[in-house]
């Protein structure tokens, strides 16, 4: 006689990097959540220089998690979300760097631990794009990544580069301030060659180009205003100033029509009224294929440094990745 099939009980995985997380509080905050739910033991799993969470979390998928919980800074979320694309396991976030920068876009608690483990466990699935990129260097070396914000090539890039890692732990986003400041000798117009979307090849000289998946930056910037995280479209923003006051208007435009004037019906009138920003160009689309004349360039991916990049191809992955999301009243 068979024996009576007994129904499996859900399991989470936690990556967790390190140095950025008490993990005592948290290994607390997670068995309670755990018991409450009446869910199996949860498996736990440690970031590394070598292995910054792709790795760990194919391990986690391979145990049998239902959920992986990444706590850390952007680059282990953007990591672990790397290794579950396409796997149908969700990717839950306990935000515990300096940019947050997926939990901000989808409104996801920032500070209050318990509340995004309790999310992790009773929340509810939510479809979101994957950003990917293929980079190829100087040498004719390619790597593929995956994002899931903001991948930027240019002067965003040469700022994370050099921002100091000491002032950025002791006062979080706004020593970005300080890189851009270490950034403004090397400012100069990058030349590329860009075809979107299989069209003809166009040309383009930016200080700056990103492709977001998302548009929120921290501060409450709003560089992509359209962008949405499960739209199947990447929007591009190339940031091009021109003359003395050229980036007096890339910051009016992001900071002010795009950061104030938006949330209300009078602002979004005053800036259908107001002359277009040349200064900031916005494209969208689903394939973009970038090649950079003269010598390659700073690449960053969620505010990660990536390397010099000779070339960039980045498309778009809809509905590739499953986030755990409050539960719906």
């Amino acid at each position: 006689m068979a024996t009576p099939s007994v129904d499996k009980k859900m399991k989470a995985a936690v990556v967790y990097n390190p140095i950025k997380v008490d993990l005592s509080k948290l290994k607390d905050a997670v068995h309670a959540a755990t018991k409450a739910a009446g869910w199996a033991p949860t498996i736990w799993f440690e970031t590394s220089e070598e292995d910054a969470g792709q790795g760990v979390t194919a391990s986690a998928i391979r145990r049998g998690a239902d959920v992986v919980i990444a706590a850390g800074g952007d680059g282990t979320v953007r990591a672990v979300a790397e290794a579950l694309r396409d796997s149908g396991v969700s990717l839950a976030l306990l935000p515990s760097g300096t940019g947050n920068l997926l939990a901000r876009n989808l409104e996801l608690p920032l500070t209050n631990l318990e509340q995004a483990v309790e999310i992790a466990f009773t929340g509810d699935d939510r479809q979101v794009d994957l950003g990917m990129v293929e980079i190829v260097r100087a040498d004719g070396d390619s790597e593929e990544h995956a994002f899931l914000v903001m991948a930027g090539l240019g002067l965003d890039a040469k700022m994370i580069k050099n921002t100091n890692t000491t002032l950025k732990k002791a006062v979080g986003w706004l020593a970005y301030i300080d890189g851009i400041t270490r950034s403004l000798p090397e400012l100069k117009p990058v030349r590329i060659r860009y075809r979107l979307n299989g069209a003809p090849e166009r040309a383009m000289s930016v200080h700056t180009i990103i492709v977001g998946n998302c548009g929120m930056l921290p501060g409450g910037l709003l560089l992509m205003p359209e962008a949405k995280p499960d739209d199947g479209i990447l929007d591009i923003a190339a940031l091009r100033p021109r003359g003395p006051f050229g980036w007096a208007k890339v910051w009016r435009k992001v900071a002010w029509e795009n950061g104030v004037l938006r949330k209300s019906a009078l602002g979004r009138k005053i800036i259908d009224l107001s002359a277009d920003v040349r200064d900031v160009t916005y494209l969208t689309g689903t394939d973009l294929k970038m090649v950079v004349e003269g010598d390659p360039e700073e690449f960053q991916l969620d505010g990660d440094e990536f390397g010099e990049a000779r070339s960039v191809h980045a498309w778009v992955d809809p509905g590739a990745l499953t986030v755990k999301v409050p539960a719906a009243v």
